[in-house]
């Protein structure tokens, strides 16, 4: 027995020495900052009291992590003017961190979108400016090489939906450009964030057909979109269940300004439109 104990203790003291691979580290490191490149779902996710981009920053100090947010979310841009200004918006802030969501608008505008690729670019679906604009597989991977030679580490996040019907022709576009962001992080070694796959199971869990679960408007979020948004972009910088358990506590106050905010919209948007329509029958009358 005593024999078994002396063999025992060095294998233990060893054991103790070894870091558990199960627990994830957090990528991101105090005083880093991270730079938050996109659309309006992005701008939005800034510009809410409960957006996303607020809801990450939140979650990485609940966690002991201090970053220094850089908010570079535009409404309406696709990939071609998000490389255009890559340098501008993201790169001269130096950040370490990048996360690059972009592809709803490529998608959604149609004629006036982005083609995935050469041979889509050629279909006759494109207006005439489609030759300046480029591809999105060209823009999108201009956009990772580009930030990876000036030392930021990029975190590829798939675009979410277009409109909450999953069946919808709009989604059926979206996938192969969400394919090929899969394919380009697995190449490159990047944190992926598969927020479009973290909103299809979400949404077919709800079952809820008439009801917007993660959008107010089918592709803008609300508070459970940008929460869902959080939750896959901290999970792409490594927090694991516990570390995501305090993150989403620490976000209560500021899903609470979010609700508020979205019900002073609202009702500002109401007021706007009886105001418009009071106008409108007064017209009418003279």
């Amino acid at each position: 027995m005593r024999r078994l104990h002396t063999l025992l203790l060095p294998l233990l003291a060893s054991a103790l020495l070894v870091p558990n691979r199960g627990t994830a580290e957090i990528a991101v490191k105090n005083g880093e900052k991270i730079a938050f490149l996109g659309d309006s779902i992005t701008a939005q996710g800034w510009g809410n009291p409960a957006g996303y981009v607020r809801l990450v920053i939140a979650g990485l100090e609940a966690n002991g992590i201090k970053a220094e947010p850089v908010p570079a979310g535009i409404g309406g841009h696709k990939s071609d003017q998000m490389l255009a200004r890559l340098d501008k918006d993201v790169l001269s802030k130096k950040p370490q961190w990048m996360t690059l969501s972009c592809g709803v608008n490529d998608v959604w505008h149609g004629a006036r979108g982005v083609p995935l690729d050469d041979a889509m670019a050629k279909s006759g679906t494109y207006d005439a400016n489609v030759v300046t604009r480029g591809t999105y597989k060209k823009n999108i991977t201009a956009i990772i090489d580009q930030a990876q030679a000036a030392g930021v580490k990029p975190v590829m996040l798939t675009a979410t939906v277009i409109q909450e019907n999953l069946d919808s022709k709009e989604n059926g576009l979206i996938a192969p450009y969400n394919a090929f962001l899969r394919e380009l992080a697995k190449e490159k070694h990047l944190p992926l964030a598969d927020l479009n796959s973290m909103f299809q199971e979400r949404i077919k869990a709800e079952n809820k057909p008439n009801v917007k679960v993660l959008t107010s408007d089918g592709v803008h979020m609300n508070v459970e979109g940008n929460k869902l948004m959080a939750i896959g972009v901290l999970q792409a910088l490594g927090l694991n269940a516990a570390e995501l358990d305090k993150a989403k506590a620490s976000w209560q106050p500021l899903e609470a300004a979010g609700i508020m905010a979205a019900q002073k919209a609202a009702e500002a948007k109401a007021k706007a439109a009886a105001e418009k329509a009071k106008q409108n029958s007064a017209v009418k009358q003279k």
